[in-house]
């Protein structure tokens, strides 16, 4: 039988699309087995490091798990193990955004592969790389579902929401239309936002945003970019700033530079305590500790909230790898 043009092109196709399919099984496959280094267990998270603690959250950021990338699902997997080993030990677990590299079912999957069962509220802000790809419905359909499969409800419909984890606010924001590096803050979430922050009336609060604001954490080196907005979320940069620092104790904490724990690591802009955290995942540059696996667990007291550098890939304080405890941040509060 004598094909016609079109139907040699759909068959092409066909032949196409099952070659995708196929490496791209092959490739989740070899990424689920990828060897790595379990993480030690010698200084797990729950070793109480001060009396009066109230409530620990762990930070992370950048993981950007993606199916063809076996090395850094081998450090994502370590990294996780960690949390696993002091599970019930802290009471979130806070994602800084880029949680995979390009939203793809595939790699949301490889994500509660290894993260679901903790014994934590899981709180996920969206970064650009869970936005960009997609239709911005469809991104948050995905992105909303993978949040909701984590903590078993349905609470999470949309990319900027709040809770309350031991008493105190976590406010997420996120984009309100796709973008490719930076984001679109509308002007309704900034009132939003406003309101949030009001009602707390100076109780510490955590605020969520991939990006960092301008001029902040170095952003403009550390991202490689010669445009004006750098590295930061963008043009409402200003206008969040404006907000944010109206209020007492307000911890704005985000990812997206990938640097590694250093001086820039955290800044005090207009009275904002700006916490920028390492790659999960990937090697980080522009800090003094590069390694990748590495994140943040806060501790929050009366007077005080200590943000603890760990690398969980390790299983380890960063202190105690490095003999240097300057990697820790420490931030008094505001009565």
């Amino acid at each position: 039988m004598k094909l016609s043009k079109s139907g040699k092109i759909l068959i092409v196709l066909a032949v196409c699309v099952a070659v995708v399919v196929a490496a791209m099984l092959g490739l989740t496959a070899s990424t689920k087995n990828a060897d790595y280094t379990a993480p030690s267990v010698e200084s797990p998270l729950g070793v109480p490091l001060a009396d009066g603690e109230k409530t620990v959250l762990a930070f992370i950021a950048d993981p950007q798990v993606s199916f063809y990338s076996s090395e850094r699902y081998s450090v994502f997997q370590a990294a996780c193990e960690d949390l696993h080993n002091a599970s019930g030990d802290f009471d979130a677990l806070i994602g800084l955004g880029d949680i995979t590299e390009n939203a793809t079912m595939l790699d949301y999957k490889l994500v509660k592969d290894k993260l679901a069962g903790l014994d934590a509220r899981y709180i996920m802000a969206s970064g650009n790389h869970d936005i960009r790809l997609r239709i911005y419905a469809q991104s948050l359909s995905a992105f909303s579902g993978m949040t909701n499969e984590l903590n078993g409800d349905e609470a999470v419909d949309s990319y900027h929401y709040s809770e309350r984890i031991g008493g105190y606010k976590v406010i997420v924001l996120g984009s309100d239309k796709t973008k490719l590096e930076q984001a679109y803050i509308s002007p309704e979430q900034l009132q939003w936002l406003d309101s949030e922050l009001e009602a707390e009336d100076g109780n510490p609060t955590f605020v969520l945003l991939h990006q960092p604001l301008k001029d902040t954490h170095n952003e403009m080196q550390a991202f490689g970019s010669i445009t004006k907005i750098g590295g930061s979320v963008g043009e409402q940069s200003q206008d969040i700033q404006d907000i944010l620092s109206k209020y007492d104790n307000v911890f704005l904490v985000s990812g997206h530079l990938h640097s590694g724990f250093g001086p820039d690591s955290y800044n005090e802009v207009d009275g904002i305590h700006s916490i920028n955290v390492p790659s999960f995942s990937i090697v980080n540059k522009d800090g003094i500790y590069n390694d990748a696996g590495t994140g943040y667990i806060a501790e929050i007291y009366e007077d005080q909230i200590i943000f603890r550098a760990r690398d969980f890939a390790k299983g380890a304080w960063v202190a105690d790898i490095t003999g240097d405890s300057s990697y820790d941040i420490v931030i008094g509060l505001e009565k």
